[in-house]
């Protein structure tokens, strides 16, 4: 406020807010672009396991494998998907397609009490296993498969 000759006078300074404005449009656009780059220098890693299992231990493996994908994509946020089939007519014959947010994510996941659990609970039910590097063409999904 101001004192003038007929008392106090408001000042009143008006900021249409034009160099704020432009500032905060080149701030988003750094967070922004930040997390652009960070989202494409990190890729997806994925790999194919192709593992033949005992028979005679084949309903024992199943659960063991089906619970530590549960947990794995329950609690990892890294594991992005891990899907799990088997051969029609060669039903010891199982394939596990896995999806990791980045390598990180994956070397994180074999650290865990579940994925060692799995390891150690299914060690004498594997007869082969062969590991897969991959590299994404198109990675989507409509929905949770069950």
């Amino acid at each position: 406020m101001e004192r003038s000759s007929t008392g106090w006078k408001r000042s009143v300074m008006i900021n249409t807010g034009g160099d704020m404005i432009r500032i905060t449009i080149l701030c988003m656009l750094a967070v922004l672009s930040l997390g652009i780059a960070t989202a494409q220098d990190s890729k997806p890693m994925v790999r194919m396991a192709k593992i033949v299992v005992d028979s005679a231990q084949l309903e024992k493996y199943r659960a063991a494998l089906k619970e530590g994908i549960e947990t794995a994509v329950r609690v990892e946020p890294g594991v992005l998907t891990l899907y799990a089939v088997y051969e029609k007519d060669h039903p010891t014959h199982v394939t596990v397609l896995e999806v990791y947010a980045d390598e990180q994510a994956y070397k994180t996941h074999l650290q865990t009490p579940h994925f060692k659990k799995y390891k150690n609970t299914t060690m004498g039910m594997v007869r082969s296993l062969e590991l897969v590097e991959m590299e994404a063409i198109g990675l989507e999904a409509k929905a949770k498969v069950h």
